[in-house]
């Protein structure tokens, strides 16, 4: 006989919107219940932002002193360097456990209870939880799917022996000779360079016929040049057709329908990722869909009463801090608050070498809402910081209403660009026109100087140009 019990919200799924929305449901005195097969964390801390952060940076290093073991213009010398990539291994674990096991204190100091175990959807008000032990029923007065996303397979080559996926990529056991990846998204690439600065030798393979599709061409160039002096190959314009019958190489087909092949002794797909709605007993539901997604309101609220998506599931932008939003939102409306999801920008980074990191609108975009927009750009070749770091290339964009000055996005492309996302969200939350950041004094010397004279710029009161 099962195990039965009730909440008032139950939550599949602890990735960072279900534990963020679990705790803010504690903390309201919200009976709530989280139900996680694996480590609270989800993807984003267990198998993706957290341990891919954590290798960007040790190969970052190791890259660093083989610069030093040769002819350094800081005068730094170093005998030739190694790494033991499994103490390397080792150590983002040691991260992953010491934030997991954050989580886990955080939700029993919020008073949840968490479940661990794989969940299956009986009805909007009802989940069977396998925990290993038994299965354990729990009954709902609110449901919220957190299940998140996984990596998109390719039908031409399914993931097993050679071809991994991130998951596989951030847990090496050795770094292979040669490796293929297929994909110049921001997974990819960021991962690809990691590996490249290992050791390996990397080919990129994409269908389009740029790197990183998604953002507008100015801001890939200085990625480009920075894969080409890495000695990365791109193959672009490229419809990967699998491995060759040997499994030693990737057959790749060209806009003529010529086809080569590519040496690997690992394959990376990266091709993106897709909503985890398969296997767990969403279909009993019968919710509306966006594509793939579950289709959800301003609120997050699925097409049936009191059943709630956040996430990766209810589609684009998958990114860990729209989750972390929408699942404190949902736990205060579960509370009886007022509130609704429309936030004014949700900043997204690419952590390349250099680093992108954009948020509102880009000239383009502007243009097609209709918006009659002027942008300006301060290039980090001249400012002084960027400089004392060797890192000069890329620059700070922003765009704003001719008429009144709104500012309605930036974008920055650089070493350490991703914490300028804090000062994007942020001025484009608060309507901050060009005035308002050009008279705002920045520290000296700092990369947010560019910020300031982007916008000053802007307004043709440019200081240092």
């Amino acid at each position: 006989m099962s195990d039965t019990r009730s909440t008032t919200l139950l939550i599949i799924g602890g990735g960072p919107g279900g534990y963020v929305a679990a705790i803010r449901a504690g903390q309201l005195g919200v009976p709530v219940t989280l139900v996680e097969g694996l480590h609270p964390g989800g993807t984003c801390l267990n198998i993706g932002c957290i341990p891919s952060k954590a290798l960007i940076h040790a190969a970052q290093e190791f890259e660093r002193a083989r610069e030093y073991a040769q002819d350094s213009p800081l005068g730094i010398t170093v005998q030739a360097p190694a790494i033991d990539i499994a103490r390397t291994v080792a150590w983002k674990d040691g991260i992953v456990r010491r934030l997991t096991g954050g989580v886990q204190a955080l939700l029993k100091k919020s008073g949840v209870q968490l479940v661990r175990g794989w969940a299956r959807v009986l009805d909007g008000k009802t989940v069977e939880v396998d925990t290993g032990e038994g299965p354990v029923r729990i009954q709902c007065e609110h449901l919220l799917l957190a299940a998140g996303s996984e990596p998109m397979p390719l039908p031409s080559m399914p993931f097993g022996d050679k071809v991994i996926s991130s998951t596989e990529a951030l847990s090496p056991a050795s770094i292979p000779r040669r490796l293929v990846v297929v994909g110049a998204g921001y997974i990819g690439l960021e991962l690809g360079t990691v590996y490249r600065k290992l050791g390996a030798q990397v080919t990129v393979v994409e269908a389009q016929d740029r790197i990183l599709p998604t953002y507008d061409a100015e801001l890939t160039k200085p990625v480009a040049g920075a894969l080409e002096r890495m000695g990365i190959e791109l193959c672009l314009g490229r419809k990967v057709m699998g491995l060759n019958a040997a499994g030693d190489a990737v057959r790749v087909q060209d806009a003529t329908g010529a086809e080569t092949a590519l040496p690997a002794d690992q394959v990376l797909l990266a091709i993106g990722r897709r909503p985890r709605t398969q296997g767990w007993g969403l279909e009993n539901l019968q919710l509306d869909r966006a594509g793939n997604a579950l289709r959800i309101d301003d609120q997050c609220r699925t097409s049936m009463r009191n059943v709630w998506a956040i996430g990766d599931i209810a589609g684009e932008p998958m990114l860990a801090h729209r989750a972390m939003a929408q699942g404190e939102m949902v736990a205060e409306l579960v509370a009886g608050q007022r509130r609704r999801f429309a936030p004014a920008a949700i900043p997204a980074v690419c952590f390349t070498d250099p680093e992108i990191v954009t948020a509102g609108l880009a000239p383009s975009q502007a243009q097609q809402a209709g918006l009659d927009c002027t942008s300006a750009i301060f290039p980090f070749a001249a400012n002084g910081r960027a400089m004392t770091l060797e890192s000069t290339d890329g620059f700070v964009r922003v765009v704003a209403r001719r008429d009144n000055h709104l500012i309605v996005g930036w974008q920055a492309v650089g070493r350490g660009v991703s914490e300028l996302a804090a000062a994007f969200g942020q001025s484009l939350e608060m309507s901050a026109r060009l005035e308002d950041v050009a008279g705002t004094i920045h520290a000296h010397p700092t990369l947010g100087e560019a910020v300031q004279e982007a916008a000053l710029r802007a307004l043709g009161q440019a200081l240092h140009i």
